[in-house]
């Protein structure tokens, strides 16, 4: 499967976002309905439509040039991806993820059986929106990082019965990188020519006491962040040379809050050496950290999130372009580009920002690049 890029794939771009978007309310409702049985998933699925059929109206409408869902169908930005795959099932917990201030919902992803990545509904959710790219507008797809599935599979929660359908943990990263393969060419076939993995195990990386929590375990960092980036590049070789992967990293993302701190410097020398083509990466805050780990960049593009999804607040201009030329000390002003730090909903609770704040925001995103960058 080797074809040659396409001009008009112009991914990452200057003004950029990470994928997801808050809930209209009529989406919330239909699916509060459906999980109390009161609507059917085909009738849930008549709102889902006309709910991402008017979010790609509008982002079309302030230029953005790909198209997402949205992650309408989602409940959370991974968990439903790996629910997707066989040999996989939904298990809820007693305990869910520790954010600043705040527990998630207490859910997971738990093994079956031997994974494969034959009929992922995702597919048919991509088929939808790519009705809508056009010659210059490209459909992109987001899904969790390989690492993202290893790191859930490996919680202290799941932890036995991985161990027990996995015992060789080779056998484990070979078959997650031959589960993702399977539906990264279903992806392809369908059309897709962008997919963004979402990892936050990096950013968790950089806090080094909240991964031990989470983990219940002493940790080799500099092992476990070897071993994600090899299921990770294990997962995209042998790709087509059209399909254009990228990868979002940052410290959690749910209702307004952050699980980890500490800047990239710990991992940089291994993430940035990821067979990817872009690095989106999270600097809207202190907790991110500075520039100087972009030293290890190479020939990647860099989207800098130093908008930030959390809040309503608009960011000065004028600081914000004063941060981009910033980070040329680093990466060429032409191999970067400017986005929010994260989606506006990571999980269907969305962040505490209304949708005319969160569109503001994509706006000035818009803006600055054109200015920076004189597109």
């Amino acid at each position: 499967m080797t074809t040659t890029k396409s001009k008009n794939l112009h991914v990452p771009n200057h003004y950029d976002f990470v994928g997801s978007f808050l809930r209209p309310a009529a989406l919330k409702i239909a699916r509060h309905k459906f999980s109390k049985s009161e609507i059917s998933a085909a009738e849930l699925k008549i709102i889902e439509d006309k709910s991402i059929i008017g979010l790609i109206q509008k982002q079309k409408e302030i230029g953005l040039k790909s198209i997402t869902d949205g992650e309408f169908r989602r409940s959370w930005w991974h968990l439903d991806f790996m629910w997707g795959l066989g040999g996989v099932k939904k298990v809820d917990l007693d305990a869910g993820y520790q954010f600043h201030g705040i527990e998630t919902r207490a859910e997971t992803a738990c093994l079956t059986g031997k994974l494969n990545g034959a009929n992922h509904p995702f597919v048919e959710h991509f088929k939808f929106v790519n009705q809508y790219a056009e010659e210059t507008i490209l459909a992109r797809q987001t899904i969790p990082a390989p690492a993202q599935f290893l790191a859930e599979l490996q919680r202290k929660e799941n932890r036995t019965i991985t161990q027990e359908i996995y015992p060789n943990n080779d056998d484990l990263i070979t078959d997650i990188a031959a589960a993702y393969k399977t539906v990264l060419k279903d992806l392809y076939n369908a059309g897709c020519r962008n997919i963004q993995l979402d990892d936050c195990t990096w950013g968790m990386f950089c806090d080094k006491k909240y991964w031990e929590a989470r983990q219940e375990s002493q940790i080799s960092l500099t092992e476990l962040a070897v071993l994600y980036a090899k299921v990770n590049n294990l997962a995209i070789s042998d790709r087509p040379d059209d399909l254009i992967i990228t990868t979002h990293v940052c410290r959690g993302n749910y209702h307004s809050s952050w699980a980890a701190a500490g800047g990239y410097e710990p991992v940089a020398n291994i993430l940035f050496k990821e067979n990817v083509d872009a690095f989106y990466l999270e600097y809207d805050s202190d907790r991110a950290g500075d520039f100087a780990p972009l030293r290890f960049i190479t020939t990647q593009k860099v989207v800098l999130g130093l908008i930030t999804s959390k809040t309503s607040k608009l960011e000065n201009k004028d600081s914000l372009k004063e941060r981009i030329f910033e980070a040329t000390k680093y990466v060429p002003l032409n191999q970067l580009c400017l986005s929010p730090q994260c989606g506006f909903a990571s999980t269907e609770e969305g962040n505490l920002l209304t949708e005319e704040q969160q569109w503001n925001k994509m706006k000035l995103v818009k803006e600055i690049a054109e200015e920076v960058w004189h597109e």
